[in-house]
Order: structure tokens, then C-alpha cells, then sequence
């Protein structure tokens, strides 16, 4: 098996990559969004929230 991110051979403590480098690599491609999951967008909930109820004095 090869690692996704440089294609060395991987590294059974780092499996499936072969190094930390290419793990924090991948990590840090999935937090700024590089990868992406296809489907379609959540839909927000359209009704509006209930207002904090005032208070009584």
C-alpha cells in the first residue's frame, strides 16, 4: 500500500500514511476545506426563532 499524500510506502504507525508529515498534511487539507464530502447543502431551518421571552417584572 502506498501513502495518498506522497506515494512512499506506508508506515504501519502511521498507516495509511507513511510519515507524520503526510498525516498532518492530509489534516490540514480536510480543516481548510480542500476536501469535500459531495451531497447536497444542509438546509437551514427556514421557520424564524421564538423571541427570549421578556421578562416579568
Amino acid at each position: 500500500m502506498s501513502c495518498p499524500i506522497c506515494g512512499k510506502e506506508t508506515a504501519a504507525k502511521y498507516r495509511p500514511f507513511c510519515s507524520k508529515r503526510c498525516a498532518d498534511v492530509d489534516l490540514a487539507r480536510w480543516l481548510n476545506g480542500s476536501y469535500v464530502i459531495p451531497g447536497d447543502l444542509a438546509e437551514e431551518d427556514e421557520s424564524p426563532a421564538d423571541p427570549p421571552a421578556a421578562p416579568q417584572p
